[in-house]
């Protein structure tokens, strides 16, 4: 039931947003090159002598160095954590949201069956154990023994069961696609052939097993996520009808670790402690999601939030040393960013222009200035930290202006009379989202000369994340600047590509190549991770020779907390809302 589509932000957003967590992990830092954490003599954070500041950058805590110098503000709270967070829509509840954001405040409120390490594995959630028949077809979840929403009443395999059938109802229009699991009999009840899905099999209150029809490496992660009660969720739901549970989405029944306590709109979202979560209350009685515009570096320094993430680049390094009272966790993110073209416009249906629009751009150039060494430029549409992460055969698309024009004239796009190409009385003109951001700041203006220069007119269009996210979901854009979330299978990475996928704005409005749809699929329908590997080789290949995206880069995250916080495990795979059970605040 974990939401396994692979949500995007806003390029710009992610800045203000922090880049800290399981929604938000976007456009600011970078990976290294090879794959893992970056290893090496150097001090955390600290480029190597001699390398271009990706490969040399070593992840870790970077630890405070003048605890004396916190904030007063700071000093004052003795209760509340206070995190940085940018434009929550209001949809608290865990299947149904679109905008990102709100995810971050659904990790909060919802705990998982299955929860990942710091290496993307794998591991016990609410449930304790589950067990893989022979022919990896059947999943037995066994749940924790007491476990208990945040009113006190019980969460047992009646509620998973009820969670796992919603996402079958024939009306249900949210991100996650229950059907890549493909739960025995679940394609008939979503079409009104079946009362009841043929799959899932209450055993006792504290077990459940769920039976498939197909091996698929994400079907663990989709039958082991975040539960809604069926008391609360199921009181008046009638299947085929939501509206009843769509009612609820500002007033959710909470499993996570904090309790909704109030949603003010451009403001903040405020947790208050949920003494039945399955690990215990929290040691921290509030936590707050500070939403307020503003400049999320000036609420870092003068102690209105505890936590902020900053793009990972040498000017913020040195700034938040500068501080003295920051502990700075230097990690590699899981995501990519890119630019998603948008494949119905007729100019994209030809891939010569989308590999013209890739060699004209600079990205380099783009990734060098926003991340001062802390940023690499993708070719693959996974991290460098995934085990499925090669560039082999791989085309790199160097800055090659030449290269772009014969491609364009190889297409049929020829320079008209003011240097913008034209093809069948058509100007190659085309129109960029974005939101206002520094990354933007920087992206737009080499953006422009580079496509001018090749006959191509870019405009630009800046607008809020939300305002960005309702114009790519009715495809109004021609390209537009996203970064994917959390990546912990590769699968979340591509799986877009399907031509089969809809997923609102996360679509890619119409590319179509028979050959990924197989490789996507051979790729997720084996467990065996060499032969997995093998498939996103090829399959990576195959997009870089018909790319879907214009892909940007990899990153480093740098994760600030004030050093009265501890507690705080930060990597790719988990951010802040994976560490809110084990967060302290220090006298």
């Amino acid at each position: 039931m974990k939401k396994r589509k692979a949500l995007t932000l806003s390029v710009s957003a992610l800045v203000a947003c922090s880049l800290l967590l399981s929604a938000c992990s976007g456009q600011d830092a970078a990976a290294p090159s090879g794959g893992g954490n970056a290893k090496g003599t150097e001090a955390a954070g600290t480029p190597g002598a001699g390398q271009n500041g990706v490969a040399g950058i070593k992840d870790g805590l970077i630890p405070a160095t003048d605890k004396s110098k916190v904030p007063e503000a700071v000093k004052k709270r003795t209760d509340t954590f206070v995190v940085s967070l940018t434009e929550p829509g209001g949809i608290f509840n865990p299947y149904f949201y679109q905008n990102g954001y709100d995810g971050n405040v659904n990790s909060v409120l919802f705990a998982q069956l299955v929860d990942i390490d710091k290496n993307g594995k794998p591991i016990p959630g609410m449930a304790e154990k589950w067990e893989l028949s022979d022919d990896q077809l059947t999943y037995t979840f066994k749940l924790r023994a007491g476990l208990a929403f945040s009113d006190g009443s019980p969460l047992t395999a009646d509620d998973v069961a009820f969670t796992l059938t919603l996402l079958h109802d024939p009306a249900y229009d949210g991100q996650t696609d229950i059907a890549q699991a493909a739960v025995k009999g679940g394609k008939d009840y979503k079409e009104g052939k079946a009362a009841a899905v043929e799959g899932i099999q209450v055993v006792d209150p504290q077990t459940i097993k769920i039976t498939t029809d197909k091996v698929n490496a994400q079907a663990l992660y989709l039958l082991g996520g975040q539960v809604l009660s069926k008391a609360y969720y199921g009181k008046d739901y009638k299947p085929g009808k939501l509206d009843s549970i769509k009612q609820l989405h500002s007033k959710p029944l909470e499993s996570g670790p904090y309790k909704l306590e109030k949603f003010v709109p451009g403001q903040e979202v405020r947790f208050v402690a949920n003494p039945n979560f399955y690990k215990g209350k929290p040691a921290v009685e509030h936590f707050i999601y500070k939403t307020t515009e503003g400049d999320a570096t000036q609420f870092f320094q003068t102690g209105e939030t505890d936590y902020s993430g900053f793009t990972g680049n040498q000017d913020n390094m040195e700034l938040l040393q500068s501080l003295g009272f920051a502990n700075i966790d230097v990690y590699t993110a899981s995501s990519y960013s890119y630019i998603k073209f948008n494949h119905s416009r007729p100019y994209f249906k030809d891939k010569r222009v989308r590999q013209a629009f890739i060699y004209g751009l600079d990205r380099p150039k783009i990734v060098d200035t926003i991340y001062q060494g802390y940023g690499q430029v993708a070719d693959v549409p996974v991290s460098p930290i995934s085990w499925a992460y090669t560039e082999e055969g791989v085309n790199p698309y160097p800055f090659d202006p030449e290269k772009a024009k014969k491609l364009l004239d190889e297409a049929g796009w020829k320079p008209g009379k003011d240097g913008i190409r034209e093809k069948d009385g058509q100007r190659l003109s085309v129109r960029y989202f974005g939101s206002k951001g520094k990354v933007t700041d920087i992206l737009i203006p080499i953006a422009k000369e580079n496509y001018k220069a090749i006959g191509i007119d870019f405009q630009t269009e800046l607008m809020d994340y939300n305002a960005l996210l309702a114009k790519t979901k009715k495809g109004e854009h021609d390209l537009v600047s996203f970064s994917t979330t959390i990546l912990i299978d590769p699968d979340d990475g591509v799986q877009s590509f399907n031509s089969k996928y809809k997923g609102s704005f996360t679509d890619t409005n119409g590319y179509n190549n028979p050959k990924v749809d197989e490789l996507v699929a051979k790729a997720v329908g084996t467990l065996d991770i060499e032969k997995r590997k093998q498939a996103y080789k090829e399959l990576y290949k195959e997009l870089s020779d018909d790319p879907p995206y214009l892909l940007l880069n990899y990153r480093k995250i740098l994760g600030a907390s004030n050093s009265r916080i501890t507690g705080l495990e930060l990597n790719g795979f988990n951010s802040v809302n994976s560490s809110l059970p084990t967060v302290r605040i220090e006298p």
